[in-house]
Parts: C-alpha cells; sequence; structure tokens
C-alpha cells in the first residue's frame, strides 16, 4: 500500500493496464453513434431533444441526469472482464456468488424491537414461525443513547421505538428459547461504545446458555459515523476516541467470535438522517478504509479482518439507480481491496451487504400507500444483488410495525421469492445499456467523494472538521426545498392529495407499565448482585480506556458482573471526555 497516494489514484493506475477488452469495436460505435444522431434528429420532438436529458427529482434521489434512450453508445468503453464479468467472478458487480439465490435466497432479516425484552421476544418468535430467517434486534431510544431504564433522561422513553435492554438479564429475556445458535442475529448497536457494551451482554448472555462464542452468528453495526454525527444524544464522545473503540470491538470480534460480522459500515441511517445516495456510500467506504488501515498498524492481516465486514444500505425511490448502486458499491469495493490494500482472497474482496427499506419515504397520509413504495424498493434491492433484507412496514410513519403490518412486510420478501421467477436468474439487468451507464457513473462519484474524504484527512478527520454535518444539512435542507415545492411528488402527501379523511389504521399501541417493569428490575438487580464486583470490573475498564487497552473484554468481566449498561457508559464519558460536534452553518 503506498500511503502517498489516494484509493482514486490507485484504482485509477491500477485499471490502467486492464483494460484490454472493450465490448464494442471503434468502428461499431461509430457507426451506431450516426444512426443515433439520424434517429434523434428525424425521429424526436423537437422539445424532447432541447431538453434529451432531464433530472429527475425523487426522495433521497440523486439528481443524475437521465438520457431519453440509452446504446452501446453510453458504455463503449464497458470492458465485460474488468468491468462486469461472470457472478462469483471478479469484479462481483454481477453478484458475490456464481448462483446467487438459486445457491441461498437473501435472508427476511426483519426489525423487530418494542417495549420491554419480554414483549419482543414473543414477536421474535412469532416472525420465525412465519418464516423469517434471521432476525434485526431494533433498541430504544435510552438503550440506544446509553442511559439505563430508572435514568431522568430516559423518562417517558422506555421501550418506545424499540426495545428496553438494561442488564445480561434483560438480554438473557430478550432471547429467551430462540435458537441464537442456529439463527444469524443482528444487533442494531448503531455506535461503538454501544457495541461494547450490548454485544459484550450478548456474549454473556451466550456464556450463561451455554453456547460457545464460536457456533454465533450475526452483525453489530459498530460504526462511528453514526455515534459521532447520526446520534440525537446530547454527549458525544471525541471521534478520534470512537474510532479507537470500533476498532477495538473490531479487534476482539475477529479473534474470539469469528462467525460474527465484527463491523456492518451503515449508509442506510446516515441516508435517512439527509445524505445522498452518493455520500451514504462514500462514508461508509471511506471508514472502512481508514478501518482497514489502523487494524493493519495494529498487526492484523488486511484480509482476515476484511473477510468480515458488511454494508448496510437504504433501497429509496428511484429504482434503477438504486439496483446500479449496489452493483457499483459491489465492484468499488473490489477495486479497493485490489488495488488499495493489494488482496488477493476472494472471500475478503466481497461486499456483503444488507438492505432496508425506506422509512423516510413512508407518508401518515394514505399509509398503505407505504407498502407499494416498500415492495418496489425491496425489488430494487433483490435485483441490485443484496445479502438480506427488511421491508419497512406501511405503519411506520406513526409508530413501531404492529404484528398485521410487520406480517404484511414479512410476506412482501416471501412473494419476491416465490412468486416472481426474480430469484432464478442472476444479476437480469446486467448488460441493461441504461444499468450500465448508471453503474459506470454512480461508481465515478462515490469513488470522487472517497477521495475527497481522503484529501481531508480521512474520515475522522472530516468528521472533525463538520465537512459531514455540512454536507448532510444541505443535502437534507435541498430535499425539503423541493417537498416544500412540489418538485419531489409524493402521492398522497404533497401531489393528488385526497380531500377528505383517509379510512384509519389499526396503529400500533404500547403495553403500559414498561417504564416501571424495567426500573423494578434494575432495582432488584443492584440489590442481589455483588456490587463490588461491579465496582473492580468498572475500575478496570476505566484503566483500560485510560491505558489504550482493548476496552471489549472489560466490558465482558463488567457485564459478567451484572454492570448496567448507564453504569458501563459512564465509564466511557468520563475517560475520554466529551465532544461538542461542529456546527453545520
Amino acid at each position: 500500500m503506498n500511503q502517498d497516494k489516494t484509493t482514486k489514484q490507485m484504482i485509477t493506475e491500477g485499471l490502467k493496464s486492464q483494460r484490454d477488452r472493450p465490448l464494442y469495436s471503434t468502428d461499431t460505435i461509430n457507426k451506431i453513434s450516426r444512426e443515433f444522431e439520424e434517429w434523434k434528429n428525424s425521429a424526436v420532438s423537437t422539445e424532447n431533444r432541447k431538453h434529451y436529458d432531464v433530472t429527475p427529482h425523487l426522495l433521497l434521489g440523486t439528481d443524475l441526469p437521465r438520457g431519453l434512450v440509452y446504446s452501446p453508445i453510453d458504455v463503449k468503453i464497458l470492458d465485460y472482464g474488468e468491468d462486469l464479468g461472470f457472478p462469483g467472478k471478479h469484479p462481483y458487480t454481477r453478484g458475490i456468488h456464481s448462483n446467487m439465490y438459486r445457491g441461498r435466497k437473501f435472508t427476511i432479516r426483519q426489525l423487530v424491537g418494542f417495549a420491554g425484552p419480554e414483549d419482543t421476544n414473543e414477536r421474535i418468535k412469532f416472525l420465525l414461525d412465519n418464516g423469517a430467517t434471521g432476525v434485526n434486534i431494533v433498541f430504544d431510544i435510552p438503550t440506544i443513547q446509553e442511559y439505563d431504564s430508572d435514568s431522568p433522561a430516559a423518562r417517558g422513553q422506555v421501550g418506545m421505538g424499540g426495545v428496553a435492554v438494561d442488564s445480561v438479564n434483560d438480554m438473557e429475556l430478550l432471547f429467551k428459547d430462540v435458537p441464537i445458535d442456529k439463527m444469524s442475529v443482528s444487533l442494531v448497536t448503531h455506535y461503538p461504545t454501544n457495541t461494547a457494551i450490548l454485544f459484550a451482554m450478548y456474549l454473556v448472555m451466550a456464556e450463561r446458555r451455554g453456547v460457545p462464542w464460536e457456533k454465533l452468528r450475526g452483525s453489530v453495526q459498530n460504526d462511528m459515523v453514526m455515534e459521532e454525527v447520526i446520534r440525537g444524544g446530547l454527549e458525544f464522545i471525541p471521534p478520534r476516541e470512537c474510532f479507537r473503540t470500533q476498532c477495538d470491538n473490531i479487534s476482539f470480534i475477529r479473534t474470539h467470535v469469528p462467525k460474527w460480522n465484527c463491523i456492518t459500515l451503515n449508509g442506510y441511517n446516515l441516508r435517512e438522517a439527509g445524505a445522498s445516495a452518493v455520500t451514504e456510500t462514500s462514508v461508509a467506504m471511506a471508514n472502512a478504509i481508514e478501518t482497514l488501515k489502523e487494524l493493519v498498524e495494529r498487526g492484523h492481516s488486511v484480509e482476515w479482518i476484511a473477510e468480515r465486514i458488511s454494508f448496510f444500505w437504504d433501497a429509496a425511490n428511484d429504482f434503477f439507480v438504486e439496483i446500479a448502486r449496489l452493483r457499483a458499491a459491489r465492484r468499488l469495493w473490489y477495486r479497493i481491496m485490489k488495488y488499495r490494500f493489494a488482496a488477493d482472497n476472494d472471500k475478503a474482496m466481497l461486499m456483503r451487504c444488507h438492505v432496508q427499506t425506506s422509512g423516510l419515504s413512508l407518508t401518515s397520509e394514505e399509509p398503505m400507500n407505504n407498502i407499494v413504495r416498500a415492495a418496489y424498493q425491496a425489488l430494487a434491492a433483490v435485483l441490485g444483488g443484496t445479502q438480506s433484507l427488511h421491508v419497512s412496514s406501511y405503519d411506520e410513519a406513526y409508530s413501531v410495525p404492529s404484528e398485521a403490518a410487520s406480517l404484511v412486510s414479512l410476506r412482501t420478501q416471501q412473494i419476491i421469492q416465490e412468486e416472481t421467477a426474480i430469484s432464478a436468474v442472476v444479476d437480469p439487468l446486467g448488460g441493461s445499456f441504461y444499468v450500465e451507464s448508471l453503474t459506470d457513473e454512480l461508481e465515478k462519484k462515490i469513488l470522487d467523494e472517497i477521495d475527497e474524504i481522503e484529501k481531508m484527512g480521512g474520515i475522522v478527520e472530516a468528521i472533525n472538521r463538520g465537512w459531514l454535518h455540512k454536507r448532510i444539512t444541505e443535502y437534507a435542507h435541498h430535499e425539503n426545498m423541493m417537498k416544500e415545492k412540489s418538485a419531489i411528488k409524493i402521492v398522497a402527501h404533497n401531489y393528488h392529495k385526497l380531500g377528505g379523511r383517509t379510512a384509519p389504521i389499526d396503529v400500533f399501541r404500547y403495553r403500559s407499565g414498561v417504564e416501571e417493569r424495567q426500573r423494578e428490575k434494575i432495582e432488584n438487580l443492584k440489590q442481589r448482585r455483588d456490587n463490588t464486583a461491579v465496582k473492580k470490573g468498572l475500575q478496570k475498564l476505566r484503566e483500560a480506556c485510560l491505558k489504550r487497552a482493548n476496552v471489549l473484554p472489560y466490558c465482558i468481566e463488567a457485564s459478567r458482573a451484572d454492570a448496567t449498561e448507564g453504569e458501563i457508559a459512564q465509564v466511557f464519558r468520563e475517560t475520554f471526555g466529551l465532544w461538542h460536534p461542529p456546527m453545520p452553518w
């Protein structure tokens, strides 16, 4: 790896000698170009010639101009071997497996989490009983913001928007009778510090059940961008310490929980916060690049780490762009691993991803329309080659999904798998002039933005400077202005609005007493545990933070002593100190 060059420079130089098999000859392209000009001037109206390129304005769109029609002219430098290849072969544009969904269907991994762990446990079993093949556990706001349920900061928020987990005991209740040694579990931990806490509790829970860590399969998010940019809380640790914790988690998990994805680079929440599709992808990949560089400096093999890196993408409304972006990201990740990190292990070059349909696109007006939106977004994710999928439910503009709405989302995935024949063919849109042109254009834009981040000094420095906060603020403001002007049309919200009241839907109603129950559990826990052991465990964690030792083993030790999430998180705040994010204006 040449540290004096950016990733874009390394890829550009590496590709120069590789492009030697263009699909079309110069003579063929010249002939088609002449025929195209003749058609355009004779068959296309003056108005359409004048506005041959149009820019669709869609929610969370890309503002990429689109031509009226696409032809070999738009992909004239396409090299089949270097740009496409066959599925399961370099550069993986057409999929990471040779048979894709014929060999293994995409995992149906629905989000689940609300109220207390006992309540969510019931929903997990409901989804598994009805065909889900994995679960995504989403935590409530206090848990994500690292406060215990009895904290004043948690008042009125316990069990809202996710499940409340305060200790290993709650983790045991959450996964009671769930076969964690036989299925994949995704913990939506978001932050590196929360990953160090909640995943530690998950590991201790597995220990108490007698399940070896080597048998555990799943993923954590563990993304410093989530903690430093997307976080809605008031207490931020400095970006450099957050990044250090992210890498600590990866190092430990990769060593001791070998089947677990040690980081999920989270583009989804970045996009839902107001980033474009390009920024969503570029930031996640820039984070991955800086993470790999750091872990190599720590003495790890880049390929060994990269085998267990995964990505989490949004699927929004621009149907063909979402398909092309997954293909572009897969190809770009291969090129990053090959040309920047000189990897030759195929597993390390695979961009494995989970996709969730856009929550931001769901409207409270005529919510049943959201079923259609989510279905198209899910279809785009599958045509783009995702490994697992969550379909957001039609009632999420109001609350967490009801059981009925969750079932519709589950059935949407099953209909795509079983009733459309889409999964019978690998990359069915591969070779489309339009899709291949979009794939090329998106890859270039993503790489350009990675280059911009690297020239600032990398993702940590970009966050420190406020570049990412500003990028999100500007894009989100632009989107909101476009919606207010109805330049971005949202059916039933600002376009084709229904005059009268719409038919009511059954909205999820939280069970009463969740906060009181969680508070009582914490009080009982603190009375029966060995509080001396808790203090010792927390002190050891404090010393590890100050000595720059890996923090995760000490979080596990504190969790074994039944320390609560809030107690462990307070150690991070005290030792790392607090950071004030820069204002984006």
